[in-house]
């Protein structure tokens, strides 16, 4: 069981939310009779069926009214599809009120369904995942210690309902063996689903709800924890000592199904999807709401030209700067070419020193090779003439 919670929205206090399963035949007509009925009487203000485009999908009914004669109520039912083995239709229910739900008011689930009388054959109550489970009777727990286990996990998963275990600490009489869910008030007696432990299934129990966290006390009740639970969820606060099953009213177990209901809890996956489709796709508008409506969608639309008005502005001016940008760059005379970079000196200044000194010699060296080089060499005729005057010949004196 998953006790994470912080990617989920809260489950808000103006939502009334209920999820089953309709085993008889035809579920369509059988909202669509009662809604007509409902409207009729004035119970409801209007209903409608938006259109499908295929047969397997799925059939979404609405239905909008006043609470207590001024809160505005807008709910949605949706036939799903069904899938496997599993009899009927499963009905997902989502109504929202304009401010926090009153358990006074009346269950939406009566509004779309029929609640006694002509017409209601007790096909609509049926739990919408585990089987055997209803919402207007008592469900007796499994012989089966494991087969209690499983159910209990399974009811207590994405619950869209509350699950209360109520455990016998004797056999009741015939008042007492009613269902409890009966005295509640109609804004909660179609969101709990009552589990019922005999006498002898006291040890079975609380090794079934070991799983869970919790455990009934004996002759008490107990309510099974959301998954997720929400963040600082304490069990002991939904754990009742005793219940009388005489007939009379439970206080102690009601006050706890109202904290239970006003807890800010995590909404399950399901339950936002169908909030988010009850709010985004609703049909149902008085001529008030669709001239809101349009009224929305012109200030959209006129931010939305706004937006791109303001886009353009920037692109154009954008394109202006750099037209600007680029004729000052054209104007601008071409740089000289840059002068490579002298390699830094990597001698060592004895080094440098001792190339000096050979540049120096190398230098002293041409000079007198070039002296001599210039120097006038005498012609044979100046040399003979020398010899016959009697003048000393140098080379000859040496």
């Amino acid at each position: 069981m998953s006790n994470s919670a912080t990617d989920r929205a809260a489950f808000p206090q103006t939502l009334w939310a209920a999820r089953g399963r309709h085993t008889g035949p035809a579920p369509e007509e059988v909202v669509r009779r009662t809604l007509r009925r409902h409207k009729e009487s004035g119970d409801i203000d209007d209903f409608a069926e938006p259109p499908v485009s295929e047969d397997a999908a799925p059939r979404v009914f609405e239905a909008r009214w006043r609470a207590g004669g001024t809160v505005t109520v807008r709910a949605r039912l949706t036939l799903v599809p069904s899938e496997g083995r599993r009899p009927g239709r499963e009905w997902r229910l989502a109504a929202e009120a304009e401010r926090p739900w009153d358990e006074t008011w009346p269950s939406p689930a009566t509004l779309f369904w029929p609640e006694g009388g002509t017409g209601d054959d007790g096909s609509w109550d049926h739990h919408a995942t585990v089987a055997g489970l209803r919402f207007r009777q008592v469900n007796a727990l499994p012989a089966d210690d494991k087969e209690m286990r499983r159910r209990l996990r399974d009811a207590a998963r994405e619950a869209w309902c509350v699950n209360v275990v109520v455990h016998e600490a004797m056999t009741p009489d015939e008042p007492g063996r009613l269902p409890l869910a009966r005295l509640l008030p109609p804004g909660l007696r179609h969101r709990v689903v009552e589990h019922r432990a005999a006498p002898h299934q006291f040890r079975a129990v609380n090794w079934a709800l070991k799983d869970l966290g919790c455990e009934v006390p004996r002759g008490g009740a107990v309510l099974l924890p959301p998954d997720p639970a929400p963040k600082g969820y304490d069990g002991r606060e939904h754990s009742i000592r005793s219940v009388f099953l005489d007939g009379s009213e439970p206080a102690e177990l009601f006050a706890a199904l109202r904290h239970f209901v006003a807890l800010p809890r995590p909404l399950p996956r399901q339950v936002e999807e169908a909030l988010t489709d009850l709010r985004d796709n609703w049909t149902l508008m008085t001529l008030q709401e669709e001239l809101e409506g349009e009224r929305r969608r012109v200030a959209m639309y006129e931010e939305a030209l706004e937006a791109m008005t303001r886009s353009r502005d920037l692109y154009k001016e954008a394109a202006e700067q750099a037209l600007e940008a680029l004729a000052a760059y054209r104007d601008v005379p071409a740089p000289p070419p840059a002068l490579p970079q002298q390699r830094p000196e990597s001698r060592t200044p004895g080094a440098l020193q001792q190339l000096t000194r050979t540049f120096e010699r190398l230098r002293f060296k041409g000079q007198r090779q070039s002296t001599v080089a210039q120097a006038p060499t005498p012609a044979p005729q100046h040399a003979a003439e020398s010899s016959a005057n009697g003048a000393p010949d140098p080379d000859r004196s040496s």
